[in-house]
């Protein structure tokens, strides 16, 4: 028989058993719906994400890019071109100019898989003929003329010959000239929230640059002794950069690491830096062989000593006492005086114009035939590149005031001009 304790003691027994049954059965319930709920709320984030970013999906690709249209082609130096062409007219000078080919005489721009051009011949054709003005392009093409008198063409009496012809090249593309390198790192790591849970930041900042040097010559030929004039020649410089920056940013959040990463890589263009080459070398040597003071287009530049030093043998050995004077008095006209008449004789106007114009110089002095050639080099170098000098210019050939005028100590379209050169 069991007594009533017993039966009591049992009974006990199976209701802790049962309530301890019970409590593990909830834990697990509460695990379970604790887990779904986190499953659940990342399933809804991770469809909501996508759905918001669909440009994440790797089945839609897409790309923009802007659409460009047709430019004209403008670049710091065409203003200046275009500057000397009005210059050739007010000064009443001009050339006819035949190029030669030019092209790459260094072999990079086959080594480097065309980084500079093989050829730049239109390039230089473009920035003469950009000039206008009296100067006269006049292209080398005699597989044209071939081809024109194969088509029946052979009345060529009227075509223009070439005073002068321009040869040169690319005689410099050194690559690499300096290169510096900068960088900044800095880091941070703690393993505070346990070893299985690391934490850090890592940031890394670097930039490289470079520097490439592209150097053009051009020299002039005279054409009808085939020989070079002294002087007329240009060898130019110019520098072209190239950078590379770098910027990297990376955490680590309890084992998984994330990471951002940029680049970017500029680069001045070698086809644009021959471009500005060519432009101010032909204002160079077309200013050197018309003795013209091309320095004045070009900020920054200082007087050219060839330009100066055949101006000053045109003074003193092309003109006698006579066409000084006159030379000066068409200039005073140039300059707005216009009642000044080339004369060649410095009357009571003439002087009246030279006072009033070292007036505006603020040059003092005791006799005017003390300042004859520096008066001419102040007069010569400061005339107006303005419509009003050009119409000036233009009512001195209409009132036939002044012949065609040669160059006074460089060249010109008269053969005593380049001679003098020679």
């Amino acid at each position: 028989m069991i007594s009533q304790e017993e039966i009591n003691q049992l009974y006990q027994e199976d209701n802790f058993v049962q309530a301890e049954t019970h409590s593990v059965s909830g834990l697990q319930r509460c695990c379970f719906f604790y887990t779904m709920k986190k499953i659940t709320y990342t399933v809804l984030f991770v469809l909501i994400f996508l759905s918001g970013c669909a440009k994440i999906d790797p089945r839609h690709v897409e790309i923009e890019i802007p659409s460009g249209t047709p430019e004209l082609k403008e670049t710091e130096l065409s203003q200046a071109l275009k500057k000397l062409g009005m210059m050739t007219e007010v000064y009443g000078v001009k050339a006819r100019v035949m190029i030669d080919k030019i092209s790459d005489n260094t072999g990079s721009a086959e080594h480097t898989k065309a980084e500079i051009p093989y050829d730049i011949t239109q390039m230089t054709v473009s920035a003469l003929n950009l000039i206008g003005g009296n100067i006269i392009f006049i292209p080398y093409r005699p597989d044209l003329i071939v081809n024109l008198k194969n088509l029946g063409f052979n009345n060529l009496e009227r075509k223009i010959n070439p005073s002068v012809i321009i040869t040169g090249g690319i005689t410099e593309f050194d690559r690499g000239l300096e290169t510096q390198e900068d960088s900044t790192n800095i880091g941070y790591e703690t393993d505070k929230f346990g070893e299985k849970s690391p934490f850090g930041i890592d940031h890394m900042q670097g930039e490289k640059r470079s520097i490439a040097s592209i150097t053009i010559d051009y020299n002039m030929i005279d054409i009808e002794t085939m020989s070079g004039l002294p002087g007329i020649q240009t060898a130019n410089t110019m520098q072209v950069h190239k950078g590379i920056g770098k910027k990297e940013l990376g955490f680590t959040l309890f084992g998984p690491t994330l990471g951002l990463k940029g680049e970017m890589k500029k680069v001045e263009g070698r086809h644009a830096a021959l471009r500005l080459l060519v432009q101010s070398s032909m204002i160079q040597i077309i200013g050197k062989y018309l003795d013209l003071p091309y320095w004045r287009l070009l900020p920054g530049v200082k007087p050219d000593p060839v330009v100066e030093m055949y101006i000053k043998k045109g003074w003193h050995y092309q003109m006698n006492e006579d066409a000084r004077i006159k030379k000066i008095q068409e200039l005073l006209f140039l300059h707005g005086y216009e009642y000044v008449d080339r004369t060649g004789v410095v009357d009571n106007l003439t002087i009246r114009a030279i006072d009033n114009f070292l007036k505006k110089k603020k040059v003092i002095i005791k006799s005017f035939k003390e300042i004859y050639f520096s008066l001419y080099k102040m007069l010569y170098y400061s005339v107006p590149l303005d419509d009003a000098a050009l119409n000036r210019r233009y009512i001195l050939i209409i009132k036939n005031k002044t012949p065609p005028l040669p160059k006074m100590g460089g060249a010109s379209d008269q053969q005593h001009s380049n001679e003098t050169k020679k």
